[in-house]
């Protein structure tokens, strides 16, 4: 049986490494955490050189970057699938609301690293792009939903982010255990009735 070549001696080249390594680098980042991330392990569990990896991102910085973006693209393509603008606004927000909280539900560790504020500068208009196509679409349906009186007057940003934080409180709190997935998506249709009404009696 022959022995297995040692790193220096691998190939250089492997199809779509970098799919390949962004792959590896998901996988890592669901069962172990950031910190367990190591180009030069995804390399090895390649079959490439160490250095190989080193012709699409230049130091784990920028492979964590490039994965945050996957996952805002992930997040854009789960939004824009669900939304319906020609539904009601309550129907409309809780069905976006619950895609995001799917999401979130399935990517716990991949939303943590898209949230992260650590980013180089090179990735910081890919980042902004990014969260535009997500975030910035809630906002969006706020803003129109402003203009026509359907909520309250105010800064749809500030509105946006006050909608989003208690959001993913719920999705960290089905991630930590304290609410089962079930019964966090269950609950996203009076989530988003008491989000547009108010605790108030009527």
């Amino acid at each position: 049986m022959p022995a297995s070549r040692p790193a220096e001696s691998r190939p250089y080249h492997h199809g779509d490494l970098r799919s390949t390594l962004l792959a590896g680098a998901e996988r890592t980042l669901r069962e172990k955490g950031t910190g367990a991330l190591s180009l030069r392990e995804l390399a090895r569990e390649a079959g490439v050189s160490h250095a190989a990896p080193g012709r699409h991102f230049k130091d784990k910085q920028a492979l964590l970057d490039a994965l945050a973006l996957v996952g805002y693209d992930r997040l854009g393509q789960a939004l824009s699938a669900a939304d319906d603008p020609a539904l009601p606004l309550e129907r409309r927000l809780t069905v976006l609301a619950r895609a995001y909280l799917a999401f979130s539900i399935d990517n716990a560790e991949l939303l943590e690293l898209m949230y992260a504020r650590k980013h180089e500068p090179d990735a910081s208009e890919q980042m902004a792009a990014a969260v535009d196509r997500t975030v910035g679409s809630l906002e969006r349906v706020i803003a129109d939903a402003q203009e026509r009186g359907e909520i309250v007057a105010g800064d749809p940003q500030h509105l946006t982010l006050l909608t989003g934080a208690t959001l993913q409180g719920i999705a960290s709190f089905a991630a930590g255990g304290m609410l089962a997935p079930e019964a966090a998506l269950d609950g996203i249709e009076e989530f988003v009735h008491l989000l547009l009404h108010g605790l108030k009696p009527r």
